[in-house]
């Protein structure tokens, strides 16, 4: 994956706390949505809750719901600095030399693409930021930490990452990683927030099951971003130029690669007790993750990522 060298960037799609831990005082409550796969800690966490019997599902979420939604309290609120980025990651060369500017480059095509693509679904899109945090973070969700992974939050409209989790990706997942596959990380998060834009994430009722709305909700996320990446290359910076100039076809086998890895049935094979147990799916099977990321980005059409009008879901 190679961002072009001209394009320029704009920081605004960031809010940088990771020196004091967190945005706090955002207000709302609501319920966070899971990310790429969580991080190992909050995984680990789901899953034996989940698969010892604790999860309830239904409109009241689960018990592990509510462990998930306690990690990191305790987390001190703090003020963004974008300042270090403003100076740091002003064009797509920066892009290719800097994990943080690489990751504003794909905020910043992620929400062009969506920007012009969903009024044709009958909305108008509105940019959120992504907090950068370290360690703990408080949100309209509740505190989270590290563990918890990437989310969105649709009480206050963010996605939160501890960028530390792109190294998880690789040294716990065991996956190949790499910028694409980052930027898959945080086009699934925003592809919650345009479910949430659409409504759907507000239908969800069940959160547990191989065919639960909570899986649905995740696999059309994953088609979502997979959606994104047919376009990458296309999208334009707000002076017209491509923000993404090459997309390989092994960042796409990358992609895949860590789709599958963060699969239910994977997670509780090899981080969890080694049994499988679909009642307590949450994000689909690895298979699953993968052919709705390669519907996504065979077609190139939001509307081929219907998850809740079939039930063939692979």
């Amino acid at each position: 994956m190679k961002y072009n060298d001209d394009a320029q960037l704009d920081t605004s799609g960031v809010q940088d706390a990771r020196s004091g831990g967190g945005l706090g005082g955002l207000g709302g409550r609501g319920v966070a949505v899971g990310g790429g796969g969580l991080g190992l800690v909050g995984v680990l966490v789901y899953v034996l809750i989940s698969v010892l019997g604790g999860g309830g599902g239904g409109e009241g979420g689960s018990v592990a719901d509510v462990v998930l939604g306690q990690l990191g309290q305790g987390g001190a609120p703090a003020t963004a600095d974008n300042s270090q980025i403003q100076k740091e990651c002003r064009t797509g060369a920066d892009a290719n030399s800097h994990l943080e500017c690489a990751v504003v480059a794909d905020i910043d095509s992620i929400q062009a693409y969506w920007s012009a693509e969903l009024p044709e679904l009958g909305k108008r899109y509105t940019d959120v930021p992504t907090v950068w945090f370290t360690g703990q973070v408080s949100t309209g969700c509740g505190a989270a930490d590290a563990g918890s992974g990437p989310f969105y939050c649709p009480a206050d409209k963010r996605v939160y990452i501890d960028l530390s989790f792109y190294d998880d990706v690789k040294t716990q997942f065991g996956a190949a990683g790499g910028p694409f596959v980052n930027a898959y990380v945080l086009a699934h998060e925003y592809g919650h927030h345009v479910q949430d834009l659409l409504g759907t994430e507000a239908k969800v009722r069940t959160r547990q099951g191989p065919k639960s709305d909570s899986v649905r909700l995740e696999l059309q996320a994953d088609c979502y971003a997979g959606v994104w990446a047919n376009h990458a290359t296309t999208t334009p910076d707000a002076d017209g130029n491509v923000l993404i100039s090459e997309i390989t076809d092994q960042d796409i086998s990358n992609a895949l690669d860590a789709a599958s890895r963060i699969g239910d049935d994977y997670i509780q094979k090899n981080l969890g007790n080694g049994t499988v147990n679909q009642n307590a799916f949450t994000h689909g099977s690895s298979a699953q993750r993968e052919k709705w990321f390669t519907t996504g980005y065979r077609t190139g059409d939001p509307t081929r990522c219907d998850t809740f009008g079939t039930d063939n879901l692979g």
